[in-house]
């Protein structure tokens, strides 16, 4: 039995061949209607979710298995005051795999532990976000047809951000992959990213203040959200909140062929004018989630099509 708490539990290789499913499930859907007929899928979300909780659910329905569980705490017996642990434990009992959500860091993990049944992290607090990853993966694969050779700009909230660390940490495997990270001082990568992920890896990096100056050098911009609560003053946000929205204008120095990603949801750091660009390619990024969830599925259980 096996369980996905963090990117990086799968090789290279492991994630070449699940991509490679999540293309097939993509190309062929009624092949794998069928696939999950009989299993269960428990959503078990401790905080609120709109996109992972229903492409998880909409993986599994896809499959033809069917969904149980809830959609936050307050609805569950975590409201009594039962433990994590007990809470897998009986629900290894209803289901055959589950995909947890927690605002604590490692609880998921905790419930892997104790699990009769394979557990997914679907995001415990600010730590991992695994099966995003996957999807930022998958939608980088399949439209620019590789991982490696590319030069990505993160933006925004790079300190605080769990999709921006995990992604880094996923995409510094593959050969020849240089990071251009724009953000303002105050949100830049922490130093255990810096120094123990990109450094010791010998990775390419530089760390800029300004958008349109590196637009030009990009394959892949992604996207973050600028967070007004993570400034000291309601000045220093707003002179540089303007720096990060991606609009019409910027998008003139960007390569033709660059891809926008963002994990979503977006508040106002990409101008809906933008939505209608080729190049944007954030809600495409929405339904890769659902086939790479449908793949993991599918190989967590072992089942074979």
């Amino acid at each position: 039995m096996r369980h996905l708490m963090s990117p990086l539990d799968f090789t290279a290789d492991e994630l070449e061949q699940l991509f490679i499913l999540a293309n097939d499930i993509e190309k062929n859907p009624d092949k794998y209607a069928h696939a999950c007929e009989g299993k269960k899928l428990a959503s078990a979300f401790y905080e609120p979710s709109t996109r992972t909780r229903l492409s998880f659910e909409a993986a599994m329905l896809n499959l033809g298995g069917s969904v149980l569980g809830f959609s936050d705490a307050g609805s569950s017996s975590a409201a009594k005051g039962e433990s994590v642990a007990d809470t897998i434990r009986v629900i290894s009992c209803y289901a055959d795999i589950c995909a947890m959500r927690h605002p604590k860091e490692g609880a998921p993990l905790v419930a892997s532990q104790r699990s009769l049944i394979p557990v997914i992290n679907a995001g415990d607090g600010g730590h991992q976000h695994p099966t995003q990853t996957l999807t930022d993966l998958l939608t980088i694969r399949s439209m620019k047809g590789h991982l490696d050779n590319l030069t990505i700009g993160i933006c925004g909230d790079l300190k605080f951000g769990r999709t921006v660390h995990s992604l880094i940490n996923a995409l510094i495997r593959y050969a020849n992959v240089r990071f251009v990270l724009i953000s303002p001082e105050e949100l830049r990568v922490p130093s255990y990213i810096r120094d123990d992920v990109l450094k010791a890896n010998d990775i390419s990096f530089k760390e800029v203040v300004r958008l349109e100056e590196v637009m030009g050098e990009l394959d892949i911009l992604y996207m973050t959200r600028v967070q007004r609560e993570r400034f000291f003053n309601e000045e220093e946000y707003l002179r540089m909140k303007g720096f990060y929205i991606l609009d019409k204008e910027k998008m003139k120095y960007a390569k033709e062929d660059m891809l926008i990603l963002h994990p979503l949801p977006r508040v106002n750091e990409i101008s809906v004018e933008v939505d209608d660009d080729p190049r944007a390619a954030y809600f495409q990024q929405a339904q890769y989630g659902v086939y790479v969830r449908m793949a993991l599925i599918l190989t967590l259980l072992n089942i074979k099509v």
